[in-house]
């Protein structure tokens, strides 16, 4: 029997702190390793299809598919640049989802089930990352239902620690309810300026109250990672040498790191 895949869900109910651009540079990262990675994009900005190259009049079928039960994962699913990673697009139809299925029983299980029927079925995806609207809706409720953990990318800005802690109620309220299972895989630190003092004492802060659950590596503020989107590319295939394309290599070897040491326990 395929094993299941390992999947990740990318969360952050605020916008703008990395969490798309983190998804993307770490499937491309945990690809460039040798691993089969698939991308769900369930932000109905679709900001993750267009960062990995995927033009919107190419998203024929879309997460949207996915999650009404039209399309399973091997119709959805697309290939990109990347050698070893696909992408399930979004589109805006995403933005009706929560009407469209609000009275179904397994609303808020529909990703796990198509994941599952897809591993079942012998899907050849070693990792899934999940990257999710920067809201706590129903579908950010579908990531967390299907995933193994959650990796929750936090801006270096003042204001990290009080978005983290209703970030954390959320996943812990899906353990209790929904998935006993889901874990906190990490907290990674984004945008991160040495010259800012602020920067400085965020990180000291976070540490200081999430201990082990915070990655070594820092990703730092780089204007090659922000430019990288617009050209449809990850900032690892963009410009691997700078410091944030690096820094993105690094995660992906600490995320590799525990997810060995999950197993293992």
């Amino acid at each position: 029997m395929t094993p299941y895949p390992r999947i990740i869900t990318v969360a952050n109910q605020k916008g703008g702190v990395g969490k798309t651009t983190t998804a993307i540079n770490l499937a491309t990262a945990l690809a460039a390793i040798g691993e089969r990675v698939l991308v769900v994009d369930l932000d109905p900005q679709g900001n993750a299809s267009t960062g990995l190259g995927i033009d919107r009049h190419d998203r024929e079928v879309s997460s949207y598919d996915l999650l009404t039960g039209d399309a399973g994962v091997a119709e959805a699913a697309m290939p990109t640049a990347v050698p070893g990673l696909s992408i399930i697009p979004s589109t805006l139809d995403l933005l009706g989802i929560e009407m469209e299925i609000a009275s179904a029983p397994d609303r808020v299980l529909r990703l796990r089930n198509a994941l599952r029927r897809s591993a079942d079925s012998g899907s050849a995806f070693s990792y899934v990352l999940i990257d999710c609207p920067p809201s706590l809706n129903l579908l950010t409720l579908n990531s967390m239902a299907a995933a193994d953990s959650v990796l929750v990318p936090l801006q270096c800005e003042f204001f990290a620690l009080e978005g983290l802690s209703q970030l954390l109620q959320t996943v812990e309220q899906v353990r209790n309810s929904i998935n006993p299972n889901l874990t906190i895989q990490g907290i990674v630190l984004t945008m991160f300026d040495g010259r800012n003092n602020l920067a400085n004492q965020v990180v000291e802060d976070v540490r200081a109250h999430m201990g082990d659950k915070v990655y070594e590596t820092v990703i730092p503020r780089n204007v090659r990672v922000s430019e990288a989107p617009s050209y449809g590319k990850p900032a690892i295939l963009y410009d691997l040498k700078c410091t944030g394309s690096q820094a993105y290599l690094q995660l992906a070897s600490e995320v590799i790191r525990r997810e060995r040491r999950l197993r293992a326990a």
